[in-house]
């Protein structure tokens, strides 16, 4: 069995590792289909060869049982974890979170990777505190919302962009999918409101930056990316919606309260 010492990092799929020659090892945890892991390589190759900031990827490889990739390593912190101890670049990096989303929503995909709209629906369809009559009426709700194929990363929050000397990376495609931007959009804004109003954080200081954040944040992304204000607003519901698949107790109420604000 090879050592690989102590993660230097963990996420929801998978722990990082060191690796030599300047790189990292993305192991994911058991059950994780190979399926899975090499769309992974081949969307990060994808995202890296247009031009947009994130890691280099390299070859699938099998450790002590578990399958990983190896990625270029990254030499940053993520921005949850600076913004803390540097209140003063809430507003720069609330910026610039905003245009690397824009950047990003403007490249058209043909790659097959999953559709938005089945991952939603499938969420949605495996949400088990979401009421039968409540998933009918979302799910009649997303059949109506516009498609899209532009790149969306599916989680694009401050622990998924690391601060470099460089630059900002984006790190963690897993949940990439070729959809509409503005749903995508919903899902960043859904993720920090979350935090902000609910249990996630106790703290009525960090509710306050995060409240900032998502304020400079969203005024930034419309700034660059004028249209849609309304129909990202018609996403919100059913981006909630489909969020309480992930069980995560601390917001599961306030994630109904939000799904119901459904407009029919």
């Amino acid at each position: 069995m090879k050592d690989l010492g102590s993660p230097i990092a963990y996420g929801r799929t998978a722990e990082i590792y060191p690796w030599p020659d300047n790189q990292v090892l993305k192991l994911y945890f058991d059950g994780f289909s190979r399926e899975s892991i090499a769309r992974e390589a081949q969307l990060a190759e994808m995202v890296y060869s247009s031009g947009l900031p994130a890691p280099a990827v390299g070859e699938m490889v099998e450790v002590n049982g578990r399958i990983g990739l190896i990625y270029e390593r990254v030499a940053g912190a993520a921005l949850f974890e600076v913004m803390p101890q540097k209140p003063w670049t809430i507003f720069r990096y609330a910026r610039r979170m905003a245009e690397l989303h824009v950047e990003m929503h403007t490249r058209t995909i043909t790659l097959e990777i999953p559709r938005q709209r089945q991952r939603l629906v499938e969420k949605i369809e495996a949400a088990q505190a979401l009421p039968d009559g409540l998933r009918g009426r979302v799910l009649a709700a997303l059949a109506q919302m516009p498609d899209g194929d532009q790149l969306c990363h599916g989680d694009f929050h401050p622990a998924n962009v690391l601060a470099t000397p460089q630059g900002e990376v984006i790190i963690d495609w897993i949940d990439a999918t070729r959809g509409n931007p503005l749903a995508d959009l919903a899902r960043s804004s859904i993720i920090a409101q979350g935090v902000a109003a609910t249990e996630q954080t106790t703290s009525a200081i960090e509710k306050l930056f995060v409240r900032l954040f998502h304020a400079v944040y969203l005024r930034r992304y419309f700034a660059l990316r004028p249209a849609g204000r309304v129909e990202y607003g018609r996403w919100l519901p059913i981006v909630a919606a489909a969020r309480l698949s992930e069980d995560i107790p601390e917001i599961e109420q306030w994630l109904l309260a939000q799904a119901e604000k459904l407009v029919d």
